[in-house]
């Protein structure tokens, strides 16, 4: 659709909105635990020592290195220093996507992914072999059919590597981590798409199950499980042995849960999230930080009446996966999404929520206003906003002054500047440059 379809900034629909001015802001600076490891190379080799980690690989093994589409904090100085050690045993590591039907379900694609968080052969040191081939592996009980990587199911041995923390989409014992890695990443378009056919509050019995089934039948030999603190610094580096993986995965993910951030000023009227994609969140947003999630088996999160989203990160290729569970976006998102690329994700994780689209408006000031009148009961010449650069991004924010007295209240808020305008250009749209 082209964009002139769109809602146009001198319409009827502009007129609608009407010309009311949007209150000034501040910006402010969450405080969490701000703990986190300095030295990654050093902290992943002192863990990778850990018996039955590391020392289970001989020399003259092919070992792939497992990888999947997140956009995990140091991960590509994680995969070289993993590649270094797996070398340093005489071995030969090789690098396979683990992410299921992302980067458009295509094996270039998925390498495209890998190569924005700079995990290429040069990059990390080793081969980067990306191929959408699956080896079946067998049935689940409850009925989920297995798959497994090609590449990886010819190696000799397996090592994972994944950020653990509490999934967009369910809750349970597993969410996201070494096992979804094992299940769905490595799956490819397969594994995903037999997990996702299944009821989604039983994902992670599911997930559990095929894991263990997987890695009783290929030669997964540990995981190197990752957890980042609420400013998306890596806190905890730990390598976990193949029989020791999915109890101790358990442990893993209740330490990420307790670091998790959130905007500590909720409720409000108003969410603006700069940009999304799927280097910020598997579903463009992360639903625990915005709390629009698409099924009634997760919650938490902010409670805004409204959420506008701006823009769709270049990392992520055109993915606007999520974008609908925003109220308003605006052209230049619009222009970006790439159907192609959100599509074969949809179709796979059987959730067509996750492919809807919002209202869409012809520039970013348009889309505020919108939020603000479209509001229930609120005060329309001083409404709470909060807006986010996205929700990886959870330090500094900017609220206008309707939340100021509460954000001068809070232990763990500092408010560092304002009040001030947001600046927007001839054309509507808001300048991006305050969060450099």
């Amino acid at each position: 659709m082209p964009t002139n379809k769109c809602a146009r900034a001198d319409g009827v629909v502009s007129r609608l909105i009407g010309e009311r001015a949007l209150p000034r802001f501040y910006r402010i600076r969450q405080k969490f635990d701000g703990g986190h490891i300095a030295d990654i190379p050093a902290a992943l080799a002192e863990a990778a020592a850990r018996p039955g980690a590391l020392d289970r690989v001989r020399r003259g093994q092919r070992v792939a290195i497992a990888v999947g589409s997140r956009g995990v904090n140091n991960i590509a100085l994680m995969v070289r220093t993993l590649a270094r050690l797996i070398k340093d045993a005489g071995a030969a590591p090789f690098v396979v996507p683990a992410m299921g039907s992302h980067g458009g379900a295509e094996a270039e694609g998925q390498r495209a992914v890998l190569a924005d968080y700079g995990v290429t052969e040069a990059g990390v040191g080793c081969p980067v072999l990306s191929d959408m081939e699956t080896v079946a592996l067998g049935r689940t009980e409850r009925g989920v059919d297995v798959f497994f990587d090609k590449n990886a199911r010819a190696a000799d041995a397996v090592v994972l590597i994944n950020r653990i923390k509490p999934h967009t989409d369910f809750r349970g014992p597993y969410e996201s981590g070494l096992a979804k890695l094992i299940v769905i990443g490595l799956g490819k378009q397969n594994g995903a798409e037999a997990c996702h056919a299944h009821k989604l509050e039983n994902m992670s019995a599911n997930i559990g199950d095929a894991a263990r089934l997987a890695m009783s039948r290929t030669n997964i030999i540990f995981g190197i499980g990752v957890v980042e603190n609420a400013y998306d610094q890596t806190m905890l580096l730990r390598a976990l042995p193949a029989n020791r993986l999915l109890e101790e995965e358990l442990a893993l993910l209740d330490i990420a849960r307790r670091h998790m951030p959130s905007i500590l000023l909720s409720p409000f009227d108003v969410l603006i999230v700069d940009e999304i994609g799927k280097n910020i969140s598997g579903a463009g947003m992360d639903p625990n930080i915005t709390g629009r999630f698409v099924a009634d088996c997760a919650s938490g999160g902010a409670e805004a009446q409204r959420l506008v989203v701006l823009d769709i990160t270049d990392q992520s290729h055109g993915n606007g996966i999520g974008i609908g569970f925003a109220d308003f976006t605006v052209t230049r998102a619009f222009d970006k999404y790439d159907f192609e690329a959100v599509y074969p994700n949809v179709i796979t994780n059987a959730l067509p929520v996750s492919g809807k689209f919002p209202m869409v408006l012809a520039n970013d000031l348009l889309a505020a206003r919108a939020a603000v009148k479209t509001c229930n009961g609120i005060d329309y010449d001083n409404p709470s906003i909060v807006r986010i650069k996205n929700t990886l991004c959870m330090e500094y924010m900017y609220i206008s002054a309707a939340l100021l007295g509460r954000a001068r209240a809070h232990d763990a808020i500092d408010v560092m500047d304002g009040p001030l305008d947001f600046a927007f250009d001839a054309g509507g749209n808001i300048d991006f440059g305050i969060w450099d």
